[in-house]
């Protein structure tokens, strides 16, 4: 119900808030760490298409869904192609709210539902960074998608329905290495975005987080949760999120694959076991059946 009230206010006053907020802070970003924060995010994957050469970041990755095919956009600081006509406000409008610099909603498959969650000081330097990148003039592709799903306007009912918008805040009932684990799951990392079932309508069962089935591309995600990891120790999985080697030595699917060498090969130890140390607190719930 809170959620819904607040929902309530113009979408407007509340990304003007949010926008003002950010602007007027003082402190500039940190474009190194900013670097880091965008592995740990895995952006490197989603907005480099698949093909040798491609300029990193300038966009075209397709996204195979049951909605249809998404492309990744160009986020170099093009001005016209990439986003280098955008503000730092503009930028934390569309992580924190999944809206466009006019307006327009995006659609989920940027995972914004995720992103909302990176707290301000990381925006600021995933902004620095970006801002960083060799322009690239490669245009964006349409999305390919089914009738009605490129149709933005209901995006509203489905913001209202399975949108929560707003930065993470530590959990009580966590450690602290924990919570910097939720955080790297929850926010930057958006594992649930793939490892969480969802609905007809394309929304998370959140009562299901993180227990596997299918992935955004129809193919199976494994469970995160104890009732799959208990089999492995830390050991294990530390060198399973490092290598990308089982402990019987089998390796995981190619999008999995992708995930470690780009993201969590390259995170630091420190973070690499809050990871752990979050996944392991999580209550174990049953596999998705088939």
């Amino acid at each position: 119900m809170l959620t819904r009230i607040r929902w309530a206010l113009p979408a407007g006053v509340l990304a003007l808030l949010l926008g003002t907020a950010i602007e007027s802070a003082s402190a500039q970003g940190d474009a190194k760490r900013g670097q880091y924060l965008a592995k740990a995010g895995g952006c490197l994957a989603c907005h480099t298409a698949e093909k040798k050469d491609a300029a990193p970041f300038a966009g075209g990755r397709a996204l195979k869904t049951p909605f249809g095919t998404f492309y990744g956009p160009n986020i170099t600081p093009h001005p016209q192609a990439g986003i280098g006509r955008w503000t730092e406000a503009d930028f934390v409008r569309a992580m924190r709210l999944g809206r466009r610099p006019d307006g327009a909603h995006y659609f989920p498959a940027f995972p914004y539902t995720s992103f909302t969650r990176i707290v301000d000081s990381d925006l600021r330097d995933l902004w620095a960074f970006l801002r960083t990148l060799p322009p690239s003039a490669r245009p964006n592709q349409e999305h390919d998608l089914h009738f009605p799903f490129g149709w933005r306007f209901p995006l509203v009912i489905w913001k209202w329905l399975f949108f929560t918008p707003g930065p993470y805040t530590s959990d009580t009932r966590l450690t602290p290495a924990a919570n910097r684990g939720a955080y790297l799951v929850q926010a930057l990392g958006h594992c649930g975005e793939c490892h969480t079932p969802r609905n007809f309508l394309g929304g998370a069962q959140q009562n299901r987080s993180l227990a596997g089935g299918k992935g955004p591309d129809g193919k199976r995600v494994p469970n995160l949760t104890p009732t799959r990891l208990k089999k492995w120790s830390d050991g294990e999985l530390k060198d399973f999120l490092v290598t990308g080697i089982t402990p019987d030595g089998d390796v995981p699917a190619e999008a999995m694959g992708e995930v470690i060498r780009n993201t969590t090969s390259q995170l630091t130890p420190e973070d690499l076991a809050a990871l752990i140390a979050y996944l392991r607190s999580l209550p174990p719930l049953a596999d998705e059946p088939r």
